[in-house]
């Protein structure tokens, strides 16, 4: 195994929580981690420089979004999306799946492939698993995730059985398609719905497949936490143990913790971000509406033991001032300061899991969360 091989070494184990590195063509990956999510190439309201600072080691974009503007065939001219985006660490695409399924009326599924509309001009266009494989190389994506038919929730078993077999054999075609290069790798997607049956089927039929990590599709679209938990009990344990696996989606920081005691390794969502933008943070106390009057004449800061410019040093009602006025600092601020909560979230749990304790860290993690937010002056 050469130096730049994809290679995923764990170094700690606490139950069924693991922590350890995913070395690639692009850097090392720290787990338990958080991927900030890039959808266009940018991660909204944030410079590459600051999501790096706030301790992201990869980043996510999005096959669907890319392949629509500029173009993978234009991004491939500007060295590939590290370049593009001035991001030379990992990055992880995925397929586009989940965004072609959700178009709904715009699109049409066969056993090839799907054909859809594009949302921004209505222009025709065919997303096959070669194609996704083949988009994602242009990208120069670090990590591809290979197509799946993202199942609908809720829905009947035969339905999640039928979606799932064909997901199955488009990860066998993203294989075979898939160009091997040290450092790079393909990840398969379980899916399976809410059936535990499947979700078992699922991940035999990927791990005879073979690939470089696993992913877990197609929860947390509504089915609640303890469900979600309740597929993961299942899930986790089917997957090869030796691969990083990686809970799609996901999610708000007590899905996070739960999913971690679980075994998973990866996470992405956009609620950091997305929360960032709307006047909402995360705190150890739980998320805080800067919206609301109760923040306007309020000195303090989101967390003043906090390492982070954006937690320490600028006021609630600053912050509140900003949300309510519609300012783009606010949303730089929040989202800033979202970012860095989570990372150091993951970052607690690879100490806790390396020292043997985790069960104590979630325990005081829940405890803090549910006392909320501090009481106003």
């Amino acid at each position: 195994m050469t130096e730049k091989s994809f290679s995923f070494a764990i170094s700690g184990r606490d139950g069924r929580a693991r922590t350890g590195l995913i070395r690639t063509a692009h850097g090392e990956i720290r787990t338990p981690a958080f991927m900030p999510v890039g959808t266009a190439a940018t991660v909204k309201a944030m410079t590459p420089e600051m999501v790096r600072a706030t301790g992201a080691d990869i980043l996510l974009g999005n096959t669907y979004h890319l392949m629509l503007r500029p173009g993978a065939e234009r991004v491939a001219g500007q060295g590939g999306l590290h370049r593009f985006m001035n991001w030379e660490r990992p990055i992880l695409t995925d397929s586009g799946g989940f965004q072609v399924m959700s178009l709904n009326e715009l699109r049409k599924i066969t056993e090839d492939g799907v054909t859809f509309k594009s949302h921004l001009d209505g222009s025709r266009h065919e997303l096959t698993p070669e194609r996704s494989v083949e988009i994602q190389d242009l990208l120069d994506s670090t990590i591809t995730m290979v197509l799946d038919e993202c199942t609908p929730f809720p829905a009947t078993e035969e339905v999640a059985r039928l979606s799932m077999e064909r997901s199955m054999r488009w990860a066998a075609r993203c294989r075979a398609a898939f160009r091997e290069r040290p450092g790079y790798g393909l990840f398969g997607i379980v899916q399976g719905g809410i059936y535990p049956e499947l979700r078992e089927r699922s991940a035999a039929a990927l791990a005879e497949i073979g690939f470089e990590g696993y992913a877990v599709g197609g929860l947390a679209v509504g089915e609640g936490q303890e469900l979600m938990f309740r597929m993961l009990d299942v899930t986790v344990p089917a997957l090869p143990d030796a691969a990083p696996h990686y809970l799609m989606g996901v999610g708000k920081p007590d899905d996070i913790v739960g999913a971690v005691e679980r075994g998973i390794d990866m996470f992405d969502c956009v609620l950091p971000t997305r929360s960032g933008r709307t006047g909402q943070a995360f705190t150890r106390r739980g998320p805080v509406n800067l919206r609301n009057a109760r923040h306007a004449d309020d000195p303090r800061p989101l967390d003043e033991a906090s390492d982070c410019p954006a937690s320490r040093d600028y006021s609630r009602a600053y912050l509140h001032h900003l949300v309510r006025s519609n300012e783009i600092l606010g949303a730089i601020l929040i989202t800033w300061h979202n970012l860095h909560y989570y990372q150091s979230l993951m970052a607690g749990l690879r100490q806790a899991i390396a020292d043997g304790r985790l069960g104590d860290f979630a325990a005081a993690f829940r405890e803090e969360q549910a006392q909320g937010d501090i009481d106003p002056l």
